[in-house]
């Protein structure tokens, strides 16, 4: 079933307008009758019938709710080092539909991509429309944070995942090692092209990381967080 993210708690009815209206009305070809789900990306979900559709607005009732089912039981993150043009897009935009609740883009010493202050800000608001747009196509029940640009310092100096892990083409342990099914909170720290620096390792590793490796073989940047993303939601039940 179709589901839209709103920002407020339903009660009866609620009111849509705007891109939303218009995605339902022209886009998907709803009619009145048609049922959709909406939530507040609070963990409830409302089921809903398409009452009226007017020019620029949707009216809904609320039929019920229940609990949303379609988070997983471990919250990761993914502290991506910034790539080259857009493939930060297609990360954000897959890595939200394997389960990610946290996106942070990276600025390291192999970064070749380094956008100035008002270029970065633009960009983030280009990726949160992916990320919600992501979100609602896979049935998420929220909308997973796309943070401003961090130094790897900076990175590390916030990071208070359960587990730490920073993935690099000098070896590591492997990720069943790592994660359990029990695992709750994980963060993943993908370098950019050209991969991380020893010293970024070090420092990583200091702050509390576990190196690691995902195979024998190196991956693309933009191939790596969707590989060791889908290896934790299998590695923590949360692909059954």
């Amino acid at each position: 079933m179709q589901k839209l993210f709103i920002d407020y708690t339903p009660e009866n009815e609620v009111l849509l307008d705007g891109e939303q209206a218009r995605h339902i009305a022209k886009s998907l070809r709803m009619k009145k009758g048609d049922m959709l789900t909406v939530t507040d990306g609070n963990g409830e979900d409302f089921g809903c019938m398409i009452e009226e559709i007017g020019r620029d607005t949707v009216r809904l009732k609320v039929c019920y709710k229940q609990a949303g089912e379609s988070e997983p039981s471990c919250a990761v993150t993914i502290y991506q080092g910034n790539p080259k043009g857009s493939k930060l897009e297609d990360i954000i935009q897959k890595c939200t539909e394997l389960g990610a609740v946290r996106i942070v883009p990276v600025l390291t010493s192999r970064c070749v991509s380094r956008p100035d202050e008002k270029g970065a800000k633009k960009k983030t608001e280009r990726y949160r429309k992916i990320a919600l747009e992501a979100a609602q196509q896979s049935g998420r029940g929220i909308i997973p944070e796309i943070s401003e640009m961090l130094t790897l310092k900076q990175a590390a100096a916030q990071d208070n995942a359960q587990i730490k892990i920073v993935f690099y083409e000098g070896g590591g342990a492997p990720l069943k090692e790592i994660i359990g099914s029990r695992t709750k909170s994980v963060s993943i720290y993908i370098g950019p092209e050209g991969g991380f620096e020893e010293a970024e390792v070090k420092l990583l590793c200091e702050a509390g990381a576990v190196q690691a490796t995902l195979g024998k073989r190196i991956l693309r940047t933009q191939t790596a967080p969707v590989a060791a993303l889908s290896a934790i939601m299998i590695l923590t039940d949360n692909l059954e």
